[in-house]
């Protein structure tokens, strides 16, 4: 990829945003950004995978201003909408997507960082987070008006939108926009720390807990409950859950990595 660095150990997937000097994003890097979501969903080896940047100081400050100007108003629609579309699939996917955001990380920056299930931030003053579109005469069209509100209350999410105002990491996580704090060379290890753990539950029901999440908070509560367990119904029964029931009977640890890759069968030890 022209635009990205991906690798994939262990079981984690690692991509970042590679785009000088301060990873804003047109519609070739979002391309190329859909098309690593979707590799993603088809490779069963993949089963975390961790966001972050190639930059030492921008996570990402959106989308790329100079494009605002020289493309056509209908092409930059086309690219917004296309990122909305990223951000769904990204949610949709039943594989956990984690922030690692290291720098600058305002307007579409931050909402691809919102599309993430966990976001871990660099502790530095010096960051600026925020959703200045305001100041552009537009709104935060890549799903910010959306994903911010449900994660804080609706009243700081306007008015970070319609203030344009910038805060700092620290502030940001008080907020409830980031999940852990961290000093900055100490994010990239606390976030693959915490894959490494997820990468051993089983990757089904880790799954299936994002979609139930995810998509039944969008659903009357009735509806929510119907996708639950159709969700637990389809875990019931299964390898991992045979694995996991055997481990626990046995007081041992279930390997449900051997399992889902097919390369032990389970119950056995």
């Amino acid at each position: 990829m022209e635009f990205f660095q991906t690798e994939l150990e262990d079981h984690v997937g690692t991509i970042r945003i590679d785009r000088p000097p301060a990873n804003a994003h047109n519609i070739d890097v979002l391309l190329e950004l859909q098309r690593a979501v979707e590799t993603v969903r088809f490779d069963e080896d993949v089963r975390v995978v961790l966001f972050g940047s190639a930059n030492e100081k921008f996570f990402s400050t959106g989308f790329d201003i100079q494009a605002l100007q020289d493309e056509p108003a209908r092409q930059v629609g086309y690219a917004s909408q296309t990122s909305k579309e990223i951000i769904m699939k990204m949610r949709t996917t039943d594989t956990l997507f984690i922030a690692m955001v290291n720098g600058h990380c305002m307007g579409g920056g931050l909402e691809l960082a919102l599309a993430c299930d966990f976001r871990f931030v660099g502790n530095d003053d010096d960051y600026n987070v925020g959703m200045p579109e305001i100041h552009l005469g537009l709104i935060a069209g890549e799903a910010g008006t959306q994903l911010l509100p449900r994660y804080i209350d609706r009243s700081t999410a306007l008015r970070m939108m319609i203030t344009g105002e910038t805060i700092t990491p620290e502030e940001a996580t008080d907020r409830g926009i980031f999940d852990e704090l961290h000093p900055p060379e100490e994010v990239e290890d606390a976030a693959l720390e915490f894959a490494e753990e997820i990468v051993q539950k089983p990757n089904l029901a880790v799954g299936h807990n994002k979609l139930a999440v995810n998509e039944g908070l969008e659903l009357p509560l009735s509806d929510a409950l119907a996708h639950e367990r159709e969700l637990q119904n389809r875990l019931l029964g299964s390898d991992i859950m045979k694995e996991g029931v055997d481990a626990f009977l046995g007081d041992r640890d279930p390997d449900f990595i051997g399992v889902e890759l097919g390369e032990k069968e389970p119950g056995d030890e």
